[in-house]
């Protein structure tokens, strides 16, 4: 079945559109709604990575990767500070801290420990950027440049379906989410053509990065890795488009 899933790979393209979507709904639904959302997609997630990597220990590393990514996506919702992302490193020390015990009270001498170490704390620190979609809407009020981000990220998300070498789809993905961005500025917002242009092309390097590691990674191993693999440059997409947002608005 994972084999089969990973062959019909626009599946995971579709995944990551769906969540676009999602996130783009939370200017019309309001905090409380993309709060729920920032916890649900990092719970997914991190519930998947594990299954996604093939590393020991499954169910107690992607509970600590969902509860990093939640612990972000809720206090970015919550807290006071202007500083949106005030509590988010510290979510992902302890959730670094959290898997270093966990590969401790496996024991010296388990097999792929130094592998579920590195692939684990990856997820946490990708959980833990799920919070920037959050802070991103707290910090932006409008939809304007969540539209821009999401049709950026769209446009390099249908590119990475293509069934096409990766070296011709990484390019153009760049170039053509670069060219998105300006447009949907145009038409969304007042946000100038270049600062688009530029997050387009940023995002569109993210994902295409992020599409690479997958076609290296080989044929997914079940439905819910495939999902976690597709989510992961959504939601580290979510710190970098808030501190974009934030050098180019203020």
């Amino acid at each position: 079945m994972g084999q089969d899933w990973c062959v019909k790979s626009s599946t995971a393209g579709l995944v990551g559109i769906a969540a676009l979507a999602a996130i783009v709904a939370g200017h019309a639904l309001g905090l409380a709604y993309t709060v729920v959302l920032g916890v649900v997609l990092a719970a997914v997630f991190g519930l998947g990575w594990p299954h996604y990597l093939g590393i020991p220990a499954k169910k107690t590393l992607g509970t600590v990767i969902a509860l990093t990514g939640a612990g972000s996506a809720a206090t970015a919702g919550l807290t006071r500070d202007s500083n949106y992302l005030t509590w988010t490193p510290i979510f992902i020390a302890v959730g670094f801290g959290a898997v270093m015990v966990v590969q401790l009270i496996r024991g010296t001498g388990q097999a792929h420990r130094l592998e579920s170490t590195l692939g684990a704390g990856a997820g946490v620190a990708i959980a833990g950027l799920a919070g920037g979609w959050v802070a991103s809407y707290r910090f932006l009020g409008e939809p304007g440049m969540t539209l821009i981000t999401a049709i950026s990220a769209a446009v390099a998300l249908g590119i990475g379906m293509l069934a096409i070498p990766d070296r011709v789809s990484a390019p153009l993905a760049i170039v053509l989410a670069a060219l998105a961005g300006p447009l949907a500025a145009l038409l969304f917002s007042d946000v100038r053509i270049i600062p688009a242009a530029v997050l387009g092309a940023l995002l569109a390097a993210v994902i295409a990065g992020f599409h690479r590691l997958r076609t290296l990674s080989g044929p997914v191993r079940n439905v819910i890795g495939g999902v976690s693999a597709a989510l992961a440059p959504i939601l580290s997409l979510g710190a970098l488009v808030y501190f974009v947002d934030k050098l180019l608005l203020t």
